[in-house]
C-alpha cells in the first residue's frame, strides 16, 4: 500500500522513476571525440560481439565466427543461426550463444562438435557471456519476451524481465542467479560474485549467489551494455546508446507508446538507435534538427558511441565518445588485445582500435 502511495505520488510530481531528467555527461563522462579518432580495423556486415585469448581475435559477424589476424580476417566457421554472444574460455576454448536461446561450449573455435549445449526452454535473449571465477559461464538474458535484436519494444514496454543464469559446463547445470532486472545486457567477474549490467535502469548490479542484486554504479547517462577486465585492474563497460528527455518522456505516456508501435514502423519510434541520420522520417528533438546543414555535437543524441573506463571498485575514470555528429555509435563490446582496446561500434559495422597505451597518458591523474 505505501509503495503504491509513493508511486503515485512520484509520478503526480514528476519525480522519482517518474522525472523525466537524464544525468549530464560530466566529471569521468566528459565528452571528447576519442572514438572518432580509433583505428578501423575491419567493417562487417553485423558484428555482434568480441573475444580474445590473448594473442588472437574472434568476431561474431551474424552467423560468422571471424578470426582477425594483423589487417586480414578470416572465416573460421558458420553457424545456422545468427551468433548473439561469445566468450573465450581457459585452454583455447569458447563458448557461443545462438540466437539468444542456445549456449554452446567448444574445445576450440573450429571444433565440430560441442562439449556441452544448453537449451533451456527459459532462454530468450541472451546477449552475453563471461566467465566467473570458478570458470563456469555466466549469462545475460536480456528478456523474457522479447528477442536479441528487439531490444527498443522492451524498453518501450518498460518490461523489466532480464535474467542473469550461471552454466555449469562440467554437470550441464543451468541455475537462475537474478531475475526482474531492466533488460541485462552483459557481466564481469567482480571478486566471488558479478558486475551486470541493467540497462533500462542505468545501472550496474553486483550479483552475488544466494543475494538480492545490489546497485554498484547508478544514474547513469547512458544505457549499459557489455563489459570486460582491464588491464591494471578495474573494467571496460561499453553503452550502447545515450539518454534523452525525449525517450525519457515518451516512456512515461502510455497511450502514445502504445499508438506508435501499433502504427508506426519499428526505426522511426522515438526510441534509442544505434545509428542515426539516415532518414527523414526520424524523430527529433529542438536542437537536433540541423542548422546551417551542420549537427552540432552537444545535440540531443537520437545514436551515440561510449566506452567507460572503471577502477576496481566500478567507479568511472575516464570516458571515450563519438558523439552526436560523429559516425562510430553504438559500441557494444570491448576487449583488450596486445596493447590495444579493440572495440565494435555496431551502428556503422565497425571493428576499432585504440592504443592503451596512449590512453593511459591522457587521462592519467
Amino acid at each position: 500500500m505505501i509503495a503504491a502511495v509513493r508511486d503515485f505520488a512520484n509520478r503526480f510530481l514528476g519525480r522519482g522513476d517518474a522525472t523525466i531528467t537524464v544525468p549530464s555527461f560530466d566529471g569521468a563522462l566528459k565528452p571528447n571525440q576519442k572514438l572518432e579518432a580509433a583505428e578501423t580495423l575491419l567493417t562487417c556486415d553485423s558484428p555482434a560481439d568480441l573475444a580474445t585469448d590473448g594473442s588472437k581475435l574472434l568476431i561474431a559477424d551474424g552467423r560468422r565466427l571471424l578470426s582477425l589476424n594483423g589487417g586480414s580476417a578470416s572465416e573460421l566457421r558458420r553457424f545456422e543461426q545468427p551468433i548473439s554472444a561469445l566468450c573465450a574460455l581457459p585452454g583455447g576454448g569458447l563458448a557461443v550463444a545462438l540466437g539468444g536461446r542456445e549456449v554452446r561450449v567448444y574445445e576450440g573455435p573450429s571444433a565440430e562438435q560441442p562439449n556441452a549445449t544448453f537449451a533451456d526452454a527459459a532462454f530468450n535473449a541472451i546477449n552475453a557471456l563471461a566467465l566467473a571465477q570458478d570458470n563456469s559461464l555466466i549469462a545475460t538474458d536480456g528478456s523474457a519476451t522479447c528477442s536479441v535484436d528487439d531490444w527498443a519494444r522492451d524498453l518501450l514496454e518498460l518490461n523489466r524481465s532480464g535474467r542473469v543464469y550461471r552454466l555449469d559446463p562440467g554437470s550441464r547445470t543451468v541455475t537462475l542467479m537474478a531475475q526482474g532486472l531492466g533488460y541485462a545486457f552483459g557481466a564481469c567477474a567482480h571478486g566471488n560474485a558479478m558486475l551486470v549490467s541493467e540497462s533500462w535502469r542505468h545501472r550496474l548490479v553486483q550479483v552475488s549467489p544466494g543475494a538480492s542484486p545490489k546497485i554498484a554504479l547508478a544514474h547513469l547517462p547512458v544505457y549499459p551494455s557489455r563489459l570486460s577486465k582491464a588491464s591494471g585492474g578495474g573494467y571496460w563497460l561499453t553503452a550502447f546508446a545515450a539518454r534523452t528527455q525525449l525517450v525519457e518522456f515518451v516512456l512515461r505516456e502510455p497511450g502514445y507508446r502504445r499508438r506508435m508501435m501499433a502504427e508506426i514502423a519499428p526505426e522511426h519510434w522515438v526510441a534509442p538507435r544505434l545509428r542515426s541520420g539516415r532518414s527523414f522520417k526520424e524523430p527529433m528533438q529542438g536542437a537536433h534538427i540541423k542548422t546551417m546543414g551542420v549537427i552540432k555535437p552537444w545535440a540531443p543524441p537520437r545514436s551515440y558511441g561510449l566506452v567507460i573506463r572503471l577502477d576496481a571498485d566500478a567507479q568511472p575514470l575516464y570516458s571515450l565518445h563519438s558523439r552526436v555528429d560523429g559516425i562510430n555509435h553504438g559500441v557494444v563490446a570491448a576487449v583488450e588485445m596486445e596493447g590495444d582496446l579493440v572495440l565494435i561500434a555496431k551502428g556503422p559495422g565497425r571493428i576499432l582500435k585504440l592504443p592503451l597505451a596512449s590512453l593511459a597518458e591522457e587521462f592519467r591523474t
